[in-house]
């Protein structure tokens, strides 16, 4: 049986319900918790409600309260939730609790009775399932099927929160009258993996437990979406609209930061509108046009989403060998009419439909309501599953989210108010779209006759747009580039199909004589780099037909302006957050909430001291560098480091004693703070995939240093595709295999690390060679061989101190080569140079047998090893730097000459001599094929 449109008036609490809060009264004095006193119990319209309440009471459990008969029974589970089917969490059911207990965040003071921290860790609204049969359309039906389940001793039900999704059961067991074990299905949101205790922070304030023990109290004023449709600010109750229009946004100048808007990613496939209604889905088109049969697996994925009616807007988007969203992929799914052909598609080109909005649910028209609340109300909904998936949001970080678009080779982002309202059919400002390169869409017109080549297709389209106020066709231009020789066969016959004598331009083109014109109905996408004042494309080069957007649609989008407020109110810029940052940490406290922008980050223990004094030539001492120093130093060298860092995997080195105390390395994180750009990669056989950590921004950068992470190594690799690894994938997961043929498999360097074994005199038996002059002397010598040599190669090459003893050489190389190949390459330089100087250079690997020699390694252009970046500090004596140079000031330099003392005095006097390095890329194609 269909689901039902909800009821109109609320269903009456049950006749003992008033009674069922009395245990819950007598336990509790209201004069001393602030816990809500019970209410007459009362029930609203829509799906019933839940609530999972985290509380730390004589021990850490979790309350799972479910609406129904306008109280909520209660179950302890002392363990919590899991989404593994294999676990049988233990649940005590406990007196009733009254529905305003289900907002309630807080502690409950000492002496009263559950004594502790309460936070929501989840809540959204919930169905019994039985059978499969959902009744989120059927308040009256859903209490009924509920009190029967409880009655019966077994309850299935289908969650829709943020943290519990699909199905899941309560059984009782015959341990006592009160015994219950809560289990998950197996479905689609079933994860053996998922560690849902391991997600600490609530679904309304974001606070934590161990935030409410640290003295950290919810907003009063923060309640979150509440779950209740029905008390969302603008809903309104309505049958499931129809003929609906997609919601449209302008085009923006440039990313922007503001805290007003939401940030999305740009996907590369076709709009979609989506209604789930009587356990069937239906998928049109921008344009209104029925693609349901085109789609039949995502149809059947999306007809099964927990909802009585439904209404979604989104993206269908295909998928590349990359994993990103490809349209040239869809567009073999695009133009399927024949059933045999569409179902062999359906399994070897699957289609996937990301979801960004709902505009209608369970009887409830959202379309009025503010997308902070219907975004929240998707994400509660919505069940993500191999087809399904909903879109990520930002939430004022504009920029970041562009930059981010941009290395994953995605179109750009949509930035939305959050207060936006659901303008259908129309283009709004409230929406704005920011593309990573210049593109629009065009209507052809035409086309010019080709030659050589090309004397059997065309020589160049013909483009026009309709502009604001006017339905003629203006002429825009042609576009000749951009075509492969499939594509100039299909766009022949398209063209010969709609051929006319007809001019559909409002004025005659250039060369008119010439011209083949057609009739206005094919859609191309054109990127372009500027325009004349006549408003004729510069540069255009054709990107693909969009046989889904209808000529009518074709109009010009002028750009705007980031909004007013991202401009008055503009973010502060580096320089500014970089000197607030300085005066917040000479402010003296030992212990800060410290912002960095936008951002706050907590930093404790600032007059630790991480290097001790150290004695200096001539008596002196160069003093302790405590963390305070180390942060400060960060943030004012961080104009020039972060470059350096950027999209680079981080392995941290961190010394939470200082110097001499113990040390550790740390290539993963586990829940880093938002801010924290992350990348998922592959380790090895037995840890799989982990997280990445990328040091991208300031905040990151001093939450490393408040981690005591002293030494900064990153990866040789970069996980974005700009300028030269558009060519390889951005997939760093799931095998060996992939991460290696991934950008992280393919070097920016040849890397060179020239180590001096030339000791001092008064090292310790067994110590590594110290800092010496003859040492470094006969360092630079050999830098300066290897330089003649790969300057005979026509390699450039840039050098900096190491900060220990010894120096780098990086050589800017093309992403083409993967790091065998280059090591290869540092292997052949390597040797040749020992065979030249073999009194002076060493490759052996056995450290007894260096010494006298400088070291030449090119053992690290591997995947697996990394290097001190330039401008990091060092866990040596006297906090060197490692400092990027000019070779023509090799023989003037000396490594101590580079500390935390004196770099930012360098930097700020000469600047960065390797600022440029990326732009002075090598092919090392011939090197390798000679080898």
């Amino acid at each position: 049986m269909p689901p039902r449109e909800p009821q109109a008036t609320p269903t009456p609490a049950t006749p003992d319900a008033a009674a069922n809060l009395a245990a819950y009264d007598a336990k509790r004095d209201f004069e001393q918790t602030p816990e809500p006193p019970p209410h007459e119990p009362s029930t609203g319209t829509g799906p019933l409600t839940f609530v999972v309440q985290q509380h730390r009471a004589t021990r850490m459990h979790y309350d799972v309260r479910l609406e129904v008969g306008g109280v909520m029974p209660s179950w302890p589970v002392p363990k919590g939730p899991s989404t593994n089917p294999r676990d049988r969490r233990l649940a005590i059911q406990t007196e009733d609790h009254p529905l305003d207990y289900a907002s309630f965040e807080g502690v409950i003071p000492k002496g009263q009775y559950g004594a502790g921290e309460v936070i929501v860790w989840d809540n959204g609204t919930y169905s019994p399932d039985e059978d499969g049969r959902l009744s989120f359309g059927d308040r009256e039906e859903a209490e009924a099927r509920v009190r029967a389940g409880i009655e019966a001793g077994k309850l299935s039900i289908t969650f829709r929160g943020r943290k519990l999704k699909g199905s899941w059961t309560f059984v009782k067991t015959q341990a006592s009258e009160d015994s219950w074990l809560l289990i998950k299905h197996q479905d689609v949101a079933a994860d053996s993996d998922r560690e849902l205790t391991d997600e600490t922070a609530s679904v309304i304030s974001g606070l934590t437990i161990a935030d409410l023990q640290a003295g950290r109290l919810p907003d009063p004023a923060r309640t979150g979406t509440p779950p209740h449709l029905a008390g969302l600010p603008g809903v309104e109750p309505g049958d499931v609209p129809r003929g609906l229009k997609p919601m449209q946004a302008s085009l923006a100048d440039e990313p922007f930061d503001d805290p007003a808007w939401f940030f999305e990613p740009k996907l590369d496939g076709i709009r979609a509108l989506v209604t789930i209604e009587d356990g069937a889905a239906t998928l049109r088109a921008r344009s209104g046009r029925d693609i349901t049969a085109q789609y039949p697996a995502l149809v059947r994925a999306l007809a099964g989403q927990p909802a009585a009616t439904a209404v979604l807007d989104g993206e269908i988007v295909a998928l590349d060998e990359r994993g990103a969203p490809s349209f040239e992929v869809l567009q073999q799914r695009m133009g399927l009419q024949n059933a045999e052909e569409i179902a062999v598609a359906d399994a070897d080109l699957p289609v996937l439909f990301f979801a960004f909005d709902v505009l209608h649910l369970d009887g409830h028209d959202l379309r009025r309501v503010a997308l902070e609340h219907r975004a929240e109300v998707l994400a509660r909904v919505l069940l993500p599953g191999p087809l399904v998936q909903r879109v990520e949001t930002f939430a004022a970080d504009g920029i970041a989210a562009f930059e981010a678009a941009k290395r994953l080779g995605l179109e750009g982002v949509v930035a939305k108010r959050r207060d936006s309202t659901y303008e259908e059919g129309r283009r709004s400002q409230r929406w704005l779209k920011v593309k990573a390169r210049r593109t629009e869409d065009f209507v052809i017109g035409g086309h010019h006759s080709g030659e050589g080549a090309r004397a059997g297709t065309f020589g160049a389209l013909l483009l026009g747009t309709r502009d604001d106020g006017d339905d003629a066709f203006r002429y825009v231009g042609r576009v000749g580039t951009g075509f492969d020789d499939a594509m100039l066969r299909e766009l022949r016959a398209h063209l010969d199909a709609i051929e006319t004598d007809a001019n559909p331009f409002a004025a005659e083109p250039p060369d008119a004589e010439r011209v083949t014109f057609v009739r206005p109905e094919l859609v191309a996408e054109v990127a372009y780099a500027n325009e004349t004042r006549e408003g004729i494309l510069r540069a255009p080069s054709f990107l693909r037909l969009r046989p889904d957007k209808p000529p009518s649609e074709v109009r010009r989008v002028a750009s705007v302006a980031p909004p007013a407020s991202a401009r008055t109110a503009a973010a502060p810029t580096d320089a500014e957050v970089i000197a607030a940052v300085v005066e917040q940490l000479d402010g003296g406290a030992a212990g800060m909430s410290l912002a960095v922008g936008a951002h706050e980050l907590r930093v404790t223990n600032l007059d630790k001291v991480m290097w001790p004094e150290h004695p200096l030539p001539g008596g002196e001492e160069s003093p302790a560098v405590t963390k305070r120093d180390l942060l400060r130093y960060l943030a004012q060298v961080s104009p020039w480091l972060l470059p350096h860092m950027r999209d680079r995997p981080v392995t941290l080195t961190r010394y939470p004693d200082g110097i001499g105390g113990n040390s550790f390395y740390q290539k993963h994180y586990d829940r880093p703070p938002a801010f924290v750009e992350t990348a998922e990669v592959y380790v090895d056989s037995s840890r799989g995939d982990e997280t990445a950590l990328l040091c991208n921004n300031l905040p990151t950068l001093l939450w490393l240093g408040q981690l005591a992470d002293l030494e900064l190594h990153v990866s040789l690799a970069r996980v974005g595709p700009e300028p030269d690894g558009h060519h390889l994938p951005m997939v760093f997961s799931g095998s060996k295999e992939q991460i290696e043929r991934s950008a992280l498999g393919h070097p920016d360097f040849v890397l060179f690390d020239l180590d001096p074994y030339i000791y001092a005199g008064d090292e310790a038996s067994g110590e590594e060679p110290q800092l010496n002059r003859r040492a470094f002397a006969q360092t630079v010598e050999v830098a300066r061989w290897l330089k003649e040599l790969l300057d005979a190669a026509s390699l450039s090459s840039f050098v900096k101190t190491s900060g220990a003893t010894g120096l780098h050489i990086y050589v800017p190389v093309l992403r083409h080569f993967d790091y065998p190949q280059v090591r290869a390459v540092a292997n052949t330089f390597a040797e040749f140079l020992q065979r030249a100087h073999p009194a002076e250079i060493t490759l052996e690997w056995a450290t007894q047998q260096r010494t006298g020699k400088i070291f030449v390694d090119v053992n690290q252009n591997a995947r697996i090893k990394n290097l001190a970046t330039a401008f990091s500090l060092r866990p040596r004596p006297g906090a060197p730097v490692s400092m990027t140079l000019r070779w023509d000031e090799l023989d003037d330099v000396y490594p101590s000459d580079f500390t935390v003392h004196t770099a930012l005095g360098r930097l700020a006097e000469v600047g960065d001599p390797w600022a440029d390095i990326l732009a002075h890329k090598h092919d090392l194609r011939a090197l390798i094929e000679a080898q």
